[in-house]
């Protein structure tokens, strides 16, 4: 770790099956001749106007507990790790990658930060942000969760000339305030 882009890809998630099932068509219908593609592997993306229904990211799911005084549950110890990437950073990514296209059939690249921050760092950080004095609550682990997840992008700085640039401290700063500007704290 970090894991770079010939890191084993053996999914255990119907997710994770279906993200790898798309990278297969995308190398299928590159071969048929049809089509230029560029996968960008994406970390966990975080940031403004992310959504905390549904299937949210965590930071959106705390964020929005903290702004209305819930204390957010974090699942498991807290200890597993994630590799965050600002939404900014990934449409910048994107951008690059559509040039690379103009020059390449084909790129598969990871779009991540080579950092990994646990659970609890991000719930501590993300409770300092709000002022609030949230003590971490723990639920039961995720069944089948992957413990720790870590991407390099010495691929992406190389070939599309990329790399992150908000770091974890000041993106969750501009998540935070964007949600509490949203529910008008």
């Amino acid at each position: 770790f970090p894991a770079d882009e010939s890191h084993p890809t053996e999914p255990i998630s119907p997710y994770g099956v279906a993200k790898l099932a798309v990278e297969k068509y995308c190398g299928y219908f590159r071969h048929a001749g049809e089509l230029k593609t560029a996968v960008l592997r994406y970390t966990n993306i975080y940031g403004p106007r992310q959504s905390e229904a549904g299937e949210a990211g965590v930071v959106a799911l705390f964020c929005s507990k903290m702004l209305s005084g819930e204390t957010p549950t974090i699942n498991g110890s807290g200890e597993q790790t994630r590799d965050y990437v600002y939404v900014g950073d990934v449409a910048e990514a994107n951008l690059l990658a559509l040039d690379y296209l103009e020059e390449h059939d084909h790129g598969t690249f990871n779009i991540a930060t080579n950092t990994e921050v646990t659970v609890n760092q991000l719930f501590e950080h993300l409770s300092d942000l709000s002022g609030g004095d949230f003590a971490p609550t723990h639920g039961p682990a995720k069944p089948g969760e992957q413990f720790r997840s870590v991407c390099s992008y010495d691929h992406a700085a190389a070939e599309l000339g990329w790399r992150p640039t908000v770091s974890i401290e000041e993106g969750l700063e501009q998540t935070y305030l964007f949600f509490r500007n949203q529910t008008g704290g």
